[in-house]
């Protein structure tokens, strides 16, 4: 019984440090869709595109890791814009379905161009600082999950601050709730949505510099499966609620870290998936959110 607990409790800690990068990720998905209704795939790759950004600052510019994810943050959040305003501006009034393929063109153009850039070789990622192990009884907990997770807390915390306290923010909810009374009210849509991408992109990249010190490995494809279950986590929570793309990627990283622990690490993805399924069939609008009819 004790050794099950000490398994559980280890399993859980590992769970909330996944979950975290995936609560970074599903926020951006959260909050494009809240604003455009526009499921971002090629949301996963920008995540990669962060890992690469504080790879080359680290190596290249010998920066640190606090100046190394904030330059990796502002590097992808211009990237964001600049996708925003050449592949998703112009499809703005188009069906729902030429934007969902745009958004996958645009992963597979980032994915295959980076491939074509740094070579499909997976990169060591440099120890950006020396791990320590803590043990807490029969927990081992390492400075890089604490890392992680208090980045992701800061992270979070500064994005519902924005959200809720700045004039950004306030237009950023107007928009999402009406963008035709917005407009009305003299609210630059373009920017809003500028801002919506580049809060989300910056978001994505930390989370890929975490999962770089994390896992001390990159690769051009390694945003595909990430992006999908923050897309799950997102779904989960309730897509387009902030607060709910932060538990949902928690209880994924929780749940596939249980699966992996206690059952079989092959079936990790299956469980993700198998989430979404259900999460599909039983409560469409996510855990926090709500049911709405609609008149035809």
């Amino acid at each position: 019984m004790e050794s099950f607990l000490s398994q559980f409790f280890q399993q859980l800690i590992n769970g909330i440090s996944l979950g975290s990068i995936y609560a970074l990720i599903a926020l951006g998905y959260t909050m494009i869709y809240g604003i455009i209704k526009l499921i971002n795939f090629a949301h996963g790759d920008i995540y990669m595109l962060g890992a690469y950004f504080g790879f080359f600052t680290t190596t290249q510019l010998r920066l640190s890791f606090i100046p190394a994810i904030i330059l990796a943050m502002v590097c992808a959040a211009l990237t964001g814009i600049i996708i925003e305003r050449v592949a998703y501006k112009p499809m703005r009034n188009a069906p729902r379905i030429a934007i969902l393929i745009t958004a996958i063109g645009v992963s597979f153009f980032l994915e295959y161009t980076m491939i074509l850039l740094v070579s499909p070789q997976p990169r060591t990622f440099p120890a950006v600082f020396t791990p320590v192990v803590y043990k807490i009884g029969s927990l081992v907990v390492n400075s890089q999950q604490i890392v992680i997770l208090a980045s992701a807390v800061i992270l979070m915390a500064v994005l519902t601050f924005i959200v809720n306290k700045t004039k950004v923010g306030k237009a950023m909810r107007a928009v999402s709730f009406d963008t035709d009374a917005a407009r009305l009210m003299g609210i630059n849509i373009d920017r809003v949505i500028s801002t919506t991408f580049a809060l989300g992109s910056a978001l994505a990249a930390a989370g890929g510099v975490l999962v770089g010190v994390y896992y001390n490995s990159i690769d051009p494809l390694m945003g595909m499966m990430p992006g999908l279950k923050a897309f799950v986590a997102a779904v989960l929570g309730g897509i387009g609620i902030i607060p709910g793309a932060m538990m949902g990627g928690l209880i994924l990283g929780v749940v596939e870290a249980m699966i992996s622990g206690f059952i079989s690490s092959t079936l990790r993805d299956a469980a993700a998936f198998g989430i979404l399924i259900l999460i599909l069939l039983y409560k469409p609008s996510g855990l926090l959110g709500k049911n709405i009819r609609e008149k035809v």
